[in-house]
């Protein structure tokens, strides 16, 4: 299987940034790790060896990504606003550097955004703010409400990055147009502790009329077996 390791100096975030590619065609997808993950986590969870017979048979291809959780919504060192301004440096890091690299490594139309747990509210939240660069979704136990970060703290920005907030008052139909032509995959466990907000969230887009499917596995939990699993499934 194909791997590789890259790390560039970062503008948009003013440091260095590392990912891993796995796979050398196919549907190529951006993986989010859980809260505070790292680029390497979706190899050592087992996540590639899920999905390695795809990776080989060049069905699919990953780009395993850094967070910057610690410095944005989880970094309590510093107020609210500055988490927000570093989750906004951490979109722009995506759209203006990882994109770019992973258009210039595969020439598919299609790009999707995969998550666990908090990347799964990473992988909805970009897909659904930039419907006309992701066409699908997997998120895998997605944590959509990370509000409660920002010790009672809300503004704009705050609102335009919580999808549970912005999607129901989504009105624009050039959104719509894109949303109704992409893919979006819920899935969550019965004992997921986030299994409401995924249902919630479910909830929200088809009473837009957009597509999504909603999977709550019997028996699964919020948990990296379970991923593996789903990944599976889904991919």
């Amino acid at each position: 299987m194909n791997r590789e390791y890259h790390k560039w100096y970062s503008p948009a975030l003013n440091r260095e940034m590392e990912l891993l590619v796995f796979g050398h065609a196919g549907l190529p997808g951006l993986a989010f790790s859980t809260s505070c993950g790292r680029f390497f986590d979706f190899e050592n969870r087992g996540m590639i060896q899920a999905v390695s017979d795809k990776l080989e048979a060049g069905h699919l291809q990953l780009f395993c990504i850094d967070s910057v959780d610690a410095e944005s919504w989880y970094n309590h060192t510093v107020v609210p606003r500055a988490r927000l301004v570093r989750q906004l440096r951490y979109e722009h890091y995506l759209l203006e550097e990882v994109t770019p690299f992973v258009r210039y490594r595969n020439s598919s139309p299609c790009l999707a955004a995969i998550g666990c747990s908090f990347g799964g509210y990473h992988a909805i939240n970009l897909a659904l703010r930039h419907p006309s660069i992701f066409t699908n979704v997997l998120s895998m136990g997605g944590a959509f409400e990370p509000s409660g970060f920002l010790s009672g703290y809300y503004d704009q920005d705050c609102y335009f990055n919580l999808p549970t907030h912005y999607m129901p008052n989504m009105h624009e139909a050039r959104y719509f147009d894109l949303y109704r032509r992409n893919n979006y995959t819920l899935a969550t466990g019965v004992h997921d502790i986030c299994r409401e907000v995924n249902q919630r969230m479910a909830h929200i887009l088809h009473t837009k009329e957009i597509p999504c499917r909603l999977d709550v596995w019997g028996d699964a939990g919020h948990d990296w077996a379970t991923w593996q699993r789903m990944l599976q499934t889904y991919l």
